[in-house]
């Protein structure tokens, strides 16, 4: 008799996770591809239908993968349904976290982000980050149209996580380290995205630090690079040295806890051999 045993899982993600981070990626950097597609050298629709729209197909791209998963547990039994279960009580607990004051925009809930996404794979670690920020916004009271792309960047962090190899010991915990001081930087580049096209209406000459319709790829670049150093590194700094030590102070035994959790909800009776 031996006892059926089940690793965690080291998916890349699910197909309909990744259209929905490609249609993400398209809202994020339009800037960058309009110039590849011969754009007008004047634009209109920059009021805020344009932000709302995009806004809008990221909550769709988001409720289609909440709905992939509720499907996805129906089939494959018990198991994955009382681990979406525990995925709500995780998400439930680090919303929570965000009720505590951040530091220059420094926040302990991207370490459980990173953490079930390193645990349980690029599934849940998407959808731990998705609902992680839907959650806390309404406990803050942090609604906009802005969430949807929060909730997504968020996502994308617990995803990747999902794709790191487990090593083990010292290794991991280095490992984890730079991958949080990594994303402590992307999370803020990636989001100042959502509103730099839209933080100078109406400007139709270059100023230095905004997009302007007409631009060519590599001047978008350059001007977004000098937007990013002169208005968010300094706050994304904070964020990503708290990542770090959040994850050499806790992440061992926070990833004991998760490895011990998903033993439990996914033990199998013994099994003859044959």
């Amino acid at each position: 008799m031996v006892m059926e045993q089940v690793a965690p899982p080291r998916r890349r993600g699910s197909p309909v996770i990744w259209a929905a981070s490609l249609a993400g990626v398209l809202t994020f950097t339009y800037p960058f591809v309009l110039p590849l597609l011969g754009q007008p050298r004047r634009l209109s629709g920059r009021g805020i239908e344009v932000p709302l729209l995009f806004a809008l197909l990221a909550v769709v791209c988001l409720v289609t993968i909440l709905l992939e998963v509720q499907a996805g547990a129906t089939q494959r039994g018990a198991a994955t349904s009382k681990m979406v279960a525990f995925l709500g009580v995780l998400v439930a607990v680090n919303a929570a976290l965000r009720l505590i004051p951040s530091l220059l925009g420094a926040s302990p809930i991207f370490l459980l982000i990173i953490l079930v996404g390193f645990a349980y794979g690029a599934d849940f670690g998407f959808l731990m980050g998705a609902l992680t920020l839907l959650v806390s916004a309404f406990i803050t009271g942090g609604l906009g149209p802005w969430l949807p792309f929060q909730m997504l960047v968020a996502g994308w962090v617990g995803m990747s996580a999902g794709w790191l190899p487990r090593l083990g010991g010292r290794r991991e915990i280095a490992l984890l380290a730079v991958f949080g001081a990594v994303w402590g930087l992307l999370f803020g580049a990636i989001m100042n995205l959502y509103s730099w096209p839209f933080a100078a209406p109406g400007l139709e000459q270059p100023a230095g630090l905004y997009w302007v319709p007409g631009m060519s790829a590599a001047e978008t670049l350059r001007t977004y690079a000098r937007f990013y150093l002169v208005t968010s590194l300094g706050y994304d700094l904070f964020r990503s040295v708290a990542n770090v030590v959040l994850v050499v102070l806790v992440a061992r035994p926070v990833l004991a806890l998760l490895d011990h959790c998903y033993a439990r909800f996914t033990w199998q009776p013994w099994l003859a051999e044959a």
